[in-house]
């Protein structure tokens, strides 16, 4: 399974920074906006982007919650984003997350899923305010992985205007951040949203991003069945099992809201 990574980084690199550089020219913006955490996958979209476009078209915005985003997080963002040579934003989400929940009658400070995604869409927001602002796109940095176990925020990180790195593994897109020059610190840790103290994303998902992505691969690339996927992974028949109950169970993130048909009725 290890032919996962046995690809031309080269050869991508190329692909989505001409997507990028075309995609912008289509469509009339000026630029593109992106939310700069600190991590592997909103880095590598960056450095993708200004290759594609020039610093000058692009602007990060960092947006910490004080209560859970390490400050090693926010020192990784400004400095990638001052090696890249874009201007960037410090914009805290606590003022906004405090207004709005202190504005929701049925909000529970103990649900922290609910919480962590308000903080998520809270992200959102502001992306696009600077976009509509400024005249940007607002590029997602959403991978693979996390598209297919359904591991984003529904109209929070979810909500973007494309997703360079989209079709990429996570395991994938740690090593194009390394061939790009991505900090190895940066290439290379441990994921997480940051939307409560401690979040990992492979905490949460129960097991590791390389376990899901040679199960993901198996069945949604190579079209294994459960037994071949085992075989090929060497991994337990639950774990492969829970991928794909999580893939099935997360569907609906990755369609359009479902319309009921009134042709006939209100149009012909």
């Amino acid at each position: 399974m290890d032919k996962i990574l046995e690809i031309d980084y080269g050869a991508v690199e190329k692909r989505i920074v001409k997507f990028l550089s075309d995609y912008l020219e289509s469509s009339g913006a000026k630029g593109y906006v992106v939310g700069l955490s600190g991590g592997v996958d909103s880095s590598t979209a960056a450095t993708l982007a200004v290759k594609a476009v020039g610093s000058e078209r692009v602007i990060a915005l960092l947006m910490p919650d004080p209560s859970s985003t390490p400050k090693e997080d926010v020192e990784d963002a400004k400095a990638l984003a001052e090696s890249l040579g874009v201007d960037y934003y410090i914009m805290p989400i606590d003022k906004a997350v405090s207004a709005l929940t202190a504005s929701i009658p049925l909000f529970d400070p103990s649900d922290r899923v609910a919480l962590g995604n308000l903080k998520a869409r809270v992200r959102m927001i502001m992306l696009y305010y600077v976009a509509n602002r400024r005249s940007l796109l607002v590029l997602g940095s959403g991978d693979r992985s996390e598209i297919l176990l359904g591991y984003f925020t529904k109209y929070g990180d979810g909500g973007v205007d494309l997703l360079p790195i989209g079709d990429l593994y996570k395991t994938q897109v740690r090593r194009l951040a390394r061939h790009l020059g991505v900090p190895e610190r940066i290439a290379f840790k441990p994921s997480s949203p940051r939307l409560w103290p401690g979040q990992t994303a492979e905490g949460e998902l129960g097991l590791s991003y390389e376990e899901a992505d040679q199960i993901l691969y198996a069945i949604y690339d190579l079209g294994m069945s459960i037994e071949e996927a085992v075989k090929a992974t060497g991994l337990p028949r639950e774990l492969v099992e829970g991928v794909i109950k999580r893939v099935e169970g997360t569907a609906h993130k990755r369609r359009m809201p479902p319309t009921v048909s009134l042709k006939g009725l209100a149009h012909p």
